[in-house]
């Protein structure tokens, strides 16, 4: 009678694992997709060299993540073009004799991007429009401060740009 519980038992715990899946994930008009092509972003900014931080952002994600692997333009399944659309600081708090003069900053990008089929650059796989946020304290330097907090909002910009693509949300 025990070694049948020995048995049972094993199999009870293992079946309620059965419904999950390893990867796999990626939304259903995505699923011939397996290369993507980064091509360098627009910038539609005043920001110079904005463009390269977030095309690097995108590109470092997509490697991360792992569902896509980042190629050539030649080998590539789709292209991923994007265009970084707004930089926008706010101030979050100034300082106590001068409010006008910010103490904390809050920095907003977006970008917005085009997956478009390699082999047929009129057909489009999917798009959207990306967010990311960061905070930054202001010092004697205030584009230098600007400068060090953009690469954080881009990266997390990139970041939900890459969990569209891999999950579909």
């Amino acid at each position: 009678m025990k070694p049948i519980h020995f048995l049972v038992l094993p199999l009870l715990l293992l079946s309620s694992c059965a419904g999950y899946r390893l990867g796999g994930g990626k939304p259903p008009s995505l699923s011939s997709v397996t290369r993507i092509s980064v091509p360098m972003f627009k910038n539609e900014t005043q920001h110079p060299r904005a463009e390269a931080i977030a095309t690097s952002a995108v590109a470092a994600a997509l490697s991360q993540d792992g569902t896509y692997k980042v190629s050539s333009t030649d080998q590539a399944d789709a292209i991923l073009e994007g265009t970084l659309e707004k930089i926008q600081y706010t101030s979050i708090r100034g300082t106590r004799l001068d409010t006008l003069l910010p103490e904390e900053l809050h920095n907003q990008v977006e970008i917005s991007w085009v997956l478009k089929d390699a082999r047929d650059p009129t057909k489009t796989l999917a798009s959207g429009k990306s967010s990311g946020k960061s905070q930054l304290f202001v010092d004697t330097n205030l584009q230098t401060a600007r400068n060090n907090a953009l690469p954080d909002a881009l990266e997390r910009a990139g970041e939900s740009l890459v969990s569209t693509l891999s999950n579909g949300y």
